[in-house]
């Protein structure tokens, strides 16, 4: 498989983090890229039309994207479980994955408000509307810790988001409250899969 990637994107370090915990690593061709919202990378768009990261392709030709589907294309690729079988503990797993993947979405939004509009035009409005939402994500996510043995995509995806927030949003002290989500955080990143995928300072 070779995939485009930003060494930044929580997305693309999901995909990367899924591909470790399977033992897959070594077997993915990682393309450079500049993913941009509004200079788009026509690199990207030859894999995905909305040129964004993360974006495969497989061996035989099959283009894939994004994170969720990535991820799950690697999973059964390597029977790994690390999608639940059908059933209470898959709609769990699934359901915390889109919660991470929407406080990413909506902290996203703020980044390029604050890094892509001209400053005139930024509107903090829509800004602190979004930091409500990452802000309240947060407290879902601490009220519904994953299992400190578990590492499937629910437990993944929590881990990238929370991750990217200390990364590129230092000011908002999501640990402030949230002891027993800190906590989770701290021990899931001593896993092997997320120090190799550690975005650089």
């Amino acid at each position: 498989m070779t995939l485009y990637w930003g060494s930044a994107s929580p997305f693309v370090r999901k995909v990367m983090v899924t591909a470790h915990e399977l033992g897959l690593a070594d077997r993915i061709e990682i393309l450079d890229s500049a993913a941009h919202p509004v200079e788009r990378d026509a690199r990207i768009q030859a894999f995905n039309p909305l040129a964004k990261v993360p974006a495969a392709r497989t061996a035989d030709g099959m283009d894939l994207y994004d994170s969720r589907v990535i991820c799950e294309y690697l999973d059964d690729l390597a029977s790994g479980g690390l999608f639940p079988a059908p059933g209470p503990a898959r709609w769990t797993a699934l359901r915390r994955q889109a919660l991470a993947d929407g406080l990413l979405d909506a902290a996203l939004l703020v980044r390029y408000e604050r890094l892509a509009r001209p400053e005139p035009q930024r509107w903090p409005l829509w800004i602190d509307k979004q930091l409500e939402k990452v802000s309240d994500a947060l407290d879902a996510m601490a009220a519904d810790l994953p299992a400190a043995d578990c590492h499937d995509i629910g437990a993944i995806s929590i881990a990238c988001a929370l991750g990217w927030l200390s990364f590129r949003f230092p000011e908002i002290d999501w640990r402030e409250g949230r002891a027993e989500l800190a906590q989770w955080h701290a021990g899931f990143e001593t896993r092997p899969a997320m120090q190799a995928t550690r975005p650089a300072a």
